[in-house]
């Protein structure tokens, strides 16, 4: 596997449980790489202890960039203010609730000689029953609406080139900005990989992903995006 350049991108939200050990492991992954990296978590507005402790892990660790939103954002504004701190040629992204491995990131490192976008799918989802059908709906939406064929749009386990958010100039602040990243990346010839991964049940924290108005946000978005034509953004990549 080659050595790549990596921002790791870790949106958190109320994680407080999980970062200590969330950072512990990507360092000691990165660190038996060898690779050139930096660690970007961006706490959007929580209320638990999130805050000091990014503080504290930030003081100890160099790698470690903290980010903080006075108030909760949205999933997207949370990606956006990560990315734009993203130095390195590559930025992978997960999110920060253990429910990802990160030494699976090796999986998608592995293609990324032929493609500009690896982008992980959980195999066998670890989530209730109805965040499941809510998801596989929204995936069955985008998908006709953008012939974009993605297995598992929102996973949040991806692995891109960071010229690719710089041209794709990504606006959203909620949930459609994956499906926003993929429709933008593919109109500016980007090839993108799929790539199957463990998905893990949630040991703390909660889940913002099936809240009613978190799901009613993502469908007016997606329907603005697709009848505002904003799927094109920036010019065609060569």
């Amino acid at each position: 596997m080659n050595k790549i350049q990596l921002s790791i991108v870790l949106p958190a939200h109320n994680e407080a449980d999980n970062l200590p050990i969330l950072i512990r492991d990507v360092t000691n992954y990165m660190m038996g790489l060898g690779w050139n990296y930096e660690i970007i978590v961006v706490n959007d507005g929580s209320t638990d202890r999130t805050k000091e402790i990014l503080d504290t892990l930030q003081r100890t660790d160099s790698h470690i960039k903290a980010v903080h939103h006075p108030k909760n954002r949205g999933y997207g504004a949370t990606l956006r203010s990560g990315f734009s701190l993203a130095t390195k040629e590559w930025i992978f992204f997960m999110d920060s609730d253990r429910q990802f491995n990160i030494q699976e990131m090796s999986k998608l490192a592995e293609h990324v000689d032929k493609y500009d976008i690896v982008i992980g799918y959980r195999k066998d989802r670890q989530d209730h029953l109805i965040r499941r059908i809510n998801a596989g709906i929204f995936n069955m939406a985008v998908n006709l609406l953008f012939g974009l064929w993605i297995r598992d749009i929102d996973c949040a386990f991806k692995l891109l080139r960071r010229e690719i958010v710089n041209k794709a100039n990504l606006e959203s602040n909620g949930a459609l900005i994956n499906t926003e990243l993929l429709v933008r990346a593919k109109k500016l010839g980007y090839r993108i990989k799929q790539i199957p991964i463990t998905h893990y049940p949630r040991l703390s924290g909660e889940s913002s992903g099936g809240n009613i108005k978190v799901i009613l946000r993502a469908v007016k978005e997606i329907l603005l995006f697709r009848i505002t034509n904003r799927t094109i953004s920036g010019p065609k990549h060569n």
